[in-house]
């Protein structure tokens, strides 16, 4: 069959193919052994002075691994032959490229020691997208076996699993990353009210059943987060498991505002909380939703000013569940709006109190609700005019795998 040159360059899943490609973190890497010895491995092969794995970014193909051949990291993609064989299923063979008019314009291939042979297998994703290629070169015509083909498509399987492998290690790491943040930023708010409550009795010992309750609740929950950690650290599926039940939202909230009680005083904020009369009850992850709910209530407090009132106020929304936080604090402005939920980010609004922030709390928040099939945003009308933070939660939750609920 004639060659004939495609008319794009770009797959019809450029945008995921690309998105795959990054999550593999495989870019502008540092050399590693087993690339180098699979690229050797296809050169041996095949008795070619060359050979490479190659990865196809935006604009440029990345050498990865390189026996002979070209002294670069990268080409323009547009001049690489690794290009063409990304967008053929099977492996790409040109046994002499000088016979091949649209290929000897090619300035790697009109060289006078310019490529006449090339063979690439692709590197294809367990989703079936072609991240790049295993492939051997050399600057005067060949011949390939089938058998050699067959031995380059299975070092292209080796370099796919070495990549998936690395995937799956930097997901659990991710993931084990998260759950150790998790943890230490809810901690947080259970060890600033015993500090409190502690202050508290040197200076009212009459007050000693009420502080000595506040702090044994505070001490169970730190004690039940440290023992979902580890349960978490040592169970070997990592991904986020939710634990549904049904959940009385008004109790929850009534609680919520209970523990962060002396926080609020300490600020001389109010607490105000508005509950719908016909909030239903709700299937949720209790231990997760209360994360949530912990973390919104204390950067209301933090972000909001002395002598101010923190509303909270619940409702049913058709098919789910809305809470607001709305505070009277610094607001919002649009580059905060564009970044509020990302981890570590650095807003413009400060804790009034001097207390500390680390940046992660919303961007965990963020990951909780999403498992629930829910939302989380935020509106203010501008700095100095106070934030609402919302979640919306489906009343009955479904799986990811089942039909979810649109909502906007």
């Amino acid at each position: 069959m004639t060659y004939k040159k495609p008319i794009s360059l770009l797959p019809i899943n450029e945008a995921l193919r690309l998105q795959k490609l990054r999550d593999y973190q495989i870019l502008d890497t540092h050399s590693e052994d087993t690339f180098d010895k699979i690229a050797l491995l296809a050169s041996q092969i095949f008795n070619t002075p060359s050979a490479y794995v190659t990865f196809v970014d935006e604009k440029r193909v990345y050498l990865k691994a390189t026996v002979g051949g070209f002294n670069l990291t990268e080409i323009p993609r547009e001049q690489s032959l690794c290009s063409l064989a990304i967008l053929d299923e099977k492996t790409t063979l040109f046994n002499d490229t000088h016979t091949i008019p649209d290929l000897v314009q090619n300035p790697l291939v009109s060289n006078s020691d310019g490529i006449r042979f090339y063979a690439g297998a692709p590197l294809k994703s367990p989703e079936g997208y072609s991240v790049g290629t295993v492939c051997v070169v050399d600057s005067i015509p060949r011949e390939a076996t089938e058998e050699q083909l067959a031995m380059l498509r299975t070092l292209s399987d080796i370099v796919m699993n070495k990549l998936e492998s690395r995937l799956r290690y930097h997901t659990i790491i991710k993931s084990q990353n998260d759950l150790m943040g998790i943890a230490l930023h809810e901690i947080k708010n259970p060890v600033a009210s015993i500090s409190l409550a502690n202050d508290i009795l040197r200076i009212d010992p009459t007050k000693v059943p009420k502080m000595t309750d506040m702090i044994k609740r505070c001490v169970v929950t730190i004690q039940a987060k440290l023992a979902d950690l580890l349960k978490l650290s040592e169970d070997e599926e990592t991904d986020q498991k939710l634990s549904i039940e049904e959940a009385d939202l008004n109790e929850m909230l009534h609680r919520l505002v209970n523990n962060f009680e002396l926080l609020a005083n300490k600020k001389n904020q109010i607490v105000e909380l508005t509950i719908d009369d016909s909030l239903p009850k709700i299937n949720i992850d209790k231990t997760k939703i209360s994360d949530v709910l912990h973390n919104l209530m204390s950067n209301a407090i933090k972000y909001s000013y002395s002598n101010s009132t923190i509303k909270i106020i619940a409702k049913k929304i058709d098919d789910f569940v809305e809470i607001e936080f709305k505070d009277q604090g610094q607001g919002l402005n649009d580059e905060d709006a564009e970044k509020l939920f990302k981890k570590f980010a650095k807003l413009s609004s400060k804790p009034t109190g001097r207390e500390s922030s680390n940046g992660l709390g919303l961007s965990i928040c963020k990951s909780l609700v999403e498992l629930h099939n829910g939302q989380i945003f935020a509106k203010s009308p501008g700095k100095e005019l106070g934030t609402s933070f919302f979640i919306s939660l489906p009343i009955v939750y479904r799986h990811h795998n089942e039909t979810a609920e649109s909502y906007s």
